[in-house]
């Protein structure tokens, strides 16, 4: 049996959607076998062939507190939370550290997005539209004070949640993670899949009819812990959570590979990753969307899988009920699941007919695919699975038994750095930055960006069919990738695609394309969306290009936090590779700055109207863009393969203070926080730091949060420290910038930076520069910040 303290248990649960509006009332209907499909009333659906939605009818949403601050994403999450936390017997936790947030979600604020576009661009739709916006106001409503973060891996982010709390808990970084999942049906997402033509205009049949999906929307929260805490506190236990699975397809941006390969293997990490059998699963609840790729790939992965070990698994959909929610469907299905476990009770996949239950017979053999009412059979294991635009899989395990998970040491591998990849204003390579910082370059305007060229493409060997189908940010994020692993000099092969994962870190993701094809079916109507667009407004998109274009198939998953993404991918990464996911994890930063991108932040007061840099005491920032990807690898993979290295990741840290979403005044001691947690992790002091690489871009309210915590946690030692900022050069990149960072740490560290111009901070606040000679650097801490309250803290030594 698995030891105590690789033990998960879920404490709470919450839920709503279109059969209910908390736990109770959902499980009640969907044992009654209750669809919540109905025709929409809340988007237009003029020439739409398909009218029906899975809607949630609660009056109560606008009573949480400040609705006006909240999109409907963060309000359905919200108040699952809400009941969540009180069935767990948990309450405001005063922003303690040890209690993370996880949020999954695929669209985030489009309900704001809309509201802007459609009511004259008020300032105060902006702070609700990013993604980043759930996760940071469920801590702010309950005193979360430890990592909050959002998973944007569009129809499986909220499974992949709830696996990251686990490997938070296991990690040692958290006694209790609220995780799961919100989303909202909205005229952008309604007319994306009609443009896909991927609607059952008679509502969804999985694994039956499979015209199509039928969206929904609601959230789903489960509140896990670990063991030793709930058993500390007395905490009622509804069961275990287990091992889970992640990979990439590396085939195609919206459909599933038809082999359900990838998803296999997805299955199979999350058994053995769980020290079960797979005779130990009674239940699955399938993704099951309804479209016949997705139905016929999810069969074939299932008849290999189980067919000779577990011939006869119970198996359902519960879409049909719920409709698909996008980001909340695996957070929503665990609820489900677990409930499943609890009471020994399989949920149905409604509407089959006798007819219909012949033809599925033929297709499935022995396995037991429910149909139309509900079943009692005795459970010790079931298995949750969600698949996702930009070919991810995810795969989890809830258990009535521990299993027998296995503890990675926590500090038990080198992890190398062995390529960069940089796309920034400055030019599109490591050496375009190298000459850059020698040629002391500043930015040429307030508003500054990236540009990607045929030249690049040529260079890396991408194909321009390939090109045609990105948007700018897919375009950004897939040349720094495969120019990291250019660099690193590593080669994907089929032997190795499932050694390697990737994360990317994002603040806006695919803001910038939701805008876009919200001003084009609000002109042309929502019949009119555009199926070349729609899947841009995916935030996970980029990635999933970088996953088809590089051939990766290993861990995938993309979080949106805001600027401090870029840092949290590396801090990621490195769990990943500790935890022996994967031997290799590629940790990258992207943001885009389209002419929308700006205009946010001018409407916020945040941009600069001339040329600023850090210290400036400005007001606002020059807005950038860029992405910058970073190889990281185990020290023996690495020597294995005679790879170069730059440096070693030794440590990563995070701290929060919750303040209101869009906001960072009066959050600066939780910078103190990270950088001491990151130096713990590493096993060093502060004396052992010799710079800082920061976050400063010439916002005085953000640059000074840097200095004054930097002041508090260096003491004397801050006057002779120095600091290098990035930002001077590229603008406020966010989370592209929060990896440049990293990445100029890096090349610092390994001599291809000889030298860089570094700000000195006087014991009286002042400022002063002078050039610094790299050679004697040994280790340098990089630090990042998000709105909301968040930081983070990286340590790279030689």
């Amino acid at each position: 049996m698995t030891s105590n303290d690789c033990r998960c248990v879920v404490t709470g649960l919450g839920v709503i959607c279109a059969i209910g509006n908390n736990v109770e009332e959902t499980w009640k209907n969907a044992l009654n076998s209750v669809s919540g499909i109905h025709k929409t009333t809340s988007v237009d659906t003029k020439n739409c062939y398909a009218d029906l939605a899975a809607e949630v009818n609660c009056d109560s949403l606008d009573a949480i507190d400040a609705p006006e601050e909240k999109d409907r994403a963060s309000k359905l999450c919200i108040k699952a939370a809400n009941e969540a936390l009180k069935d767990a017997n948990l309450g405001n936790f005063g922003d303690d550290q040890r209690v993370a947030v996880i949020i999954g979600s695929c669209v985030g604020g489009v309900i704001s997005v809309e509201h802007y576009h459609q009511n004259g661009r008020p300032a105060a739709d902006i702070p609700k539209m990013p993604i980043a916006s759930i996760a940071s106001q469920v801590a702010e409503t309950c005193g979360a004070g430890g990592i909050v973060t959002n998973v944007a891996n569009a129809c499986a982010a909220g499974t992949i949640s709830i696996a990251l709390a686990c490997d938070l808990i296991r990690a040692g970084r958290a006694d209790v993670v609220i995780a799961g999942g919100a989303d909202s049906f909205a005229a952008v997402p309604y007319s994306g899949f009609l443009s896909l033509h991927a609607l059952d205009e008679n509502g969804c049949s999985p694994f039956n009819h499979c015209n199509g999906i039928t969206l929904g929307e609601g959230a789903g929260i489960v509140v896990v812990e670990s063991y030793e805490h709930a058993q500390k506190r007395g905490a009622k236990q509804y069961c275990e959570v287990l091992g889970s699975g992640v990979t990439s397809d590396a085939h195609h941006i919206t459909a599933p590979r038809e082999d359900g390969l990838c998803l296999t293997e997805a299955m199979n990490r999350a058994v053995k990753n769980s020290g079960i059998k797979k005779s130990d699963i009674g239940y699955l609840n399938a993704h099951g969307t309804g479209t016949g790729k997705n139905d016929n790939a999810e069969i074939n992965a299932f008849g290999k899988f189980f067919a000779e070990e577990n011939p006869t698994i119970s198996v359902s959909s519960t879409k049909v009920m719920t409709g698909h929610c996008l980001g909340a469907a695996g957070a929503i299905e665990a609820v489900f699941s677990i409930k499943a476990l609890t009471t020994n009770t399989v949920l149905p996949t409604l509407h089959y007919t006798a007819e219909d239950s012949e033809a599925l017979k033929a297709k499935v053999g022995q396995m037991d695919f429910v149909q139309n009412t509900p079943k009692s059979k005795e459970l010790n294991c079931v298995m949750s699975n969600n698949v996702a635009f930009g070919g991810t899989n995810a795969s989890i395990v809830f258990s009535k038994m521990a299993g027998d998970v296995v503890k990675q040491p926590a500090k038990g591998k080198k992890i190398a750095v062995t390529g960069i990849g940089i796309v920034s204003p400055l030019g599109n390579s490591k050496q375009a930055y190298l000459d850059a910082v020698k040629n002391d370059a500043k930015p040429e305007s307030a508003s500054v960006h990236s540009t990607i060229t045929n030249d690049d493409y040529k260079e890396l060997g991408i194909k321009m069919a390939f090109y045609r189908k990105l948007d700018n940010l897919g375009q950004l994020q897939t040349v720094s990738g495969m120019r990291a692993l250019q660099d690193a000099n590593f080669t994907v092969t089929d032997d190795n695609a499932k050694d390697v994962g990737i994360i990317v870190g994002t603040s806006e993701g695919g803001l910038g394309a939701t805008y876009d094809f919200e001003e084009l079916i609000a002109e042309q109507g929502n019949a009119n969306g555009s199926a070349f667009k729609f899947p841009h407004t995916v935030y996970n998109a980029a990635g999933g290009y970088l996953s088809i274009c590089s051939g990766i198939k290993g861990y995938g998953v993309t979080i949106t936090t805001g600027p401090v993404s870029g840092l949290d991918s590396i801090g990621y990464s490195m769990g990943v590779i500790y935890d022996g996911q994967e031997s290799a994890m590629m940790a990258t930063g992207s943001d885009e700055n389209l002419p929308i991108i700006t205009e946010f932040a001018q409407k916020l007061n945040v941009a600069a109207d001339k040329v600023v840099a850090p210290f400036d005491n400005a007001e606002g920032f020059v807005v950038g863009d860029g992405s910058v990807s970073i190889m990281m690898e185990t020290e023996e993979y690495a020597k294995a393969r005679d790879a170069k290295v730059y440096c070693y990741a030794l440590g990563y840290g995070n701290g929060r203070k919750n303040v209101k979403f869009g906001k960072v005044a009066g959050s600066g001691e939780a910078l103190d926080n990270a950088i001491n947690d990151a130096l713990k992790d590493a096993g060093l002091a502060v004396a052992d730091i010799d710079a800082v690489c920061g976050f400063a871009d010439g916002f005085k309210t953000v640059d000074d949060i840097e200095k004054e915590s930097l002041a508090r946690v260096f003491g004397d030692k801050l006057e002779t420290l120095p600091l290098f900022e990035v930002k001077e050069r590229v603008g406020e990149g966010r989370a592209a910038s929060a990896t440049l960072a990293a990445a100029e740490a890096a090349l610092l560290l390994s001599g291809e930076m000889e030298s860089d111009n570094a700000y000195f901070v006087a014991k009286d606040g002042s400022v002063s520069r002078k050039n610094v000679d790299a050679a004697g650097l040994k280790k340098i801490l990089v630090v990042a910040f998000a709105t909301g309250g968040s930081y983070s803290a990286v340590v790279f030594g030689k």
